[in-house]
């Protein structure tokens, strides 16, 4: 289908410019974090007013200053901050980001399709490990921590697609991934689900991955390739085929790139465990376990105790 530009009036296009120019430049400075996301989102939200009276010591309603204080991501908690083998010191910052990534998609100006790409693509270069250039991120697109995702240019991520970068998770260039794909860098074990490994998973250049497909953790989905609708991935897609089905295999070989691909196999081979993440924890930890699960299985003795 083709497309063609689209343009705003130039006096929106001036304030979206200045708008996006000097939050870019607030979190390229040295001021926290956490005060520009706090005052980007007082100021999208229309919350100027009520904020600053709050600040000057008016009464609010219990409501309202659940509100005030949740414009300020020092203020809230995300489920990622409980994964115990993250890198601490760059999560702190990646948090406040994400923070402001979410709440500007619960704007109002999260539709207006031209200030929210360019919004999230300014994001995306303070966010991401790496973020290239004219990239297209839509609305609801949600990840782990984001500053374990590497991005290429001229890359389209549609709406509601999750981005689990627990592990690490490299998407190449002039990649195209549909609204609900879900992409994983972490996998759980099949009896302990408290357990958890990470891998690095791996989009090749110009492949496409497909409306509400699943890429498991580990996994390459190779360069040129395309990932069928509502296909499961758990191995790798060769450069150049069409993977469909759950779980996917691959089907055929893009037209016209059968000399330089390889043969079609009968399932796709997992190469996660060369793509596997080792993690160190600190040994003060204090874990919980959630679950609190006798995991011994009835065919399997306990283990004796010295008691």
């Amino acid at each position: 289908m083709t497309k063609r530009h689209v343009s705003l009036p130039a006096e929106a296009e001036e304030g979206l410019r200045a708008f996006i120019e000097q939050v870019d430049e607030r979190l390229s400075g040295d001021e926290e974090t956490c005060e520009v996301v706090r005052d980007t989102l007082v100021d999208l939200f229309g919350d100027r007013d009520a904020y600053e009276a709050w600040q000057a010591g008016g009464d609010v309603t219990p409501a309202e200053r659940v509100r005030l204080q949740g414009y300020d991501p020092c203020n809230a908690t995300l489920e990622s901050e409980y994964y115990a083998e993250k890198d601490e010191e760059t999560f702190e910052r990646s948090k406040h980001l994400q923070w402001l990534w979410r709440q500007f998609d619960a704007t109002p100006m999260a539709d207006n399709i031209e200030f929210a790409l360019r919004f999230r693509e300014m994001l995306a270069g303070h966010l991401f490990a790496e973020a290239g250039e004219n990239l297209r991120l839509f609305k609801g697109i949600t990840f782990t921590y984001g500053h374990n995702i590497e991005i290429g240019d001229n890359t389209v991520i549609h709406d509601d697609v999750h981005l689990d970068d627990r592990g690490r998770l490299t998407i190449g260039e002039k990649v195209s991934i549909s609204d609900h794909a879900h992409v994983f860098s972490h996998d759980h074990d099949i009896v302990d689900q408290t357990a958890i490994e990470n891998f690095h998973t791996i989009i090749g250049d110009n492949a496409r991955i497909t409306y509400d497909s699943m890429i498991r953790a580990g996994v390459k989905v190779g360069a040129n390739s395309v990932v069928g609708a509502k296909s499961v991935v758990q191995g790798d897609v060769p450069a150049h085929h069409v993977a469909v089905g759950s779980p996917a295999r691959s089907v055929k070989v893009k037209p016209g790139w059968e000399s330089v691909a390889d043969p079609i196999a009968d399932k796709l081979e997992n190469n996660a465990a060369e793509r596997r993440i080792d993690s160190d924890l600190p040994e003060d930890l204090d874990v919980f376990d959630e679950f609190d699960r006798d995991l011994t299985p009835p065919d399997v003795e306990a283990p004796e105790t010295d008691d």
